[in-house]
């Protein structure tokens, strides 16, 4: 068997074990620690937040999407295919490296998603980017730790607490959706997205497109009126 070559290190702010960048062979893993967070073979789940937040959300014209975490490209490369041209999705990713190696080594696996024109990168904590765009958004994308059940930093569970999803909601337009993965199902966060003033929905989908373990995406649309 091919060994797993690291490729990188890179800190996360407020986090003990760092990140790493693997590769062995074609098959790229990114890694907190030993645990694995992304596989290259595996994007399933990450496209299908997404896919199904464009398919809640109809056609708008001039979209603009909030993506938190880039991972490696996945969810941003689905959600440029699902836009029509005059899309802006802004991308927040907390860890500078992580952006090196979307347009470094993880290019290809993105098809370039960071090149996109339609793509503006930043790198800052997307809690902050949500708090200040009140009424910006019409989808906000959260893959973010492992979900509301943070495994990264403990900061990110602001993210999923009640003045959170307040936030997030303020931050998207009428009819817009906050769109959350997580590798586990969670009956408490979803019962926190309805009372947040959210109509929500919990899927299950698959980590790969046909196979893999199955994860959790909530759909929790912010009522038009």
């Amino acid at each position: 068997m091919i060994p797993w070559v690291v490729l990188d290190t890179a800190p996360v702010p407020g986090g003990s074990d760092p990140l790493r960048l693997l590769q062995r062979g074609t098959e790229f893993s990114i890694q907190l620690g030993h645990n694995e967070l992304m596989n290259s073979r595996l994007s399933g789940s990450e496209e299908a937040l997404a896919t199904l937040t464009a398919g809640r959300l109809g056609s708008r014209r001039n979209p603009c999407w909030l993506i938190g975490g880039y991972g490696m490209g996945f969810t941003l490369r689905a959600a440029l295919d699902a836009q029509p041209g005059e899309a802006r999705i802004v991308l927040a990713e907390l860890v500078p490296a992580v952006l090196d190696w979307g347009r470094g080594p993880l290019a290809t696996v993105s098809e370039a998603a960071l090149a996109d024109p339609r793509v503006e990168a930043r790198v800052a904590d997307v809690a902050d980017v949500i708090r200040a765009g009140r009424g910006s958004y019409d989808a906000i994308l959260l893959d973010v730790d492992n979900g509301p059940d943070g495994l990264t930093r403990r900061a990110n569970d602001r993210l999923y607490d009640a003045a959170g999803l307040a936030a997030a909601r303020a931050a998207l337009r009428p009819g817009g959706v906050l769109a959350v993965w997580s590798a586990h199902p969670d009956p408490a966060f979803t019962q926190r997205l309805a009372r947040g003033g959210f109509q929500v929905e919990a899927v299950g989908v698959r980590a790969g497109r046909s196979r893999g373990a199955r994860h959790t995406i909530w759909l929790a649309e912010r009522p038009a009126r």
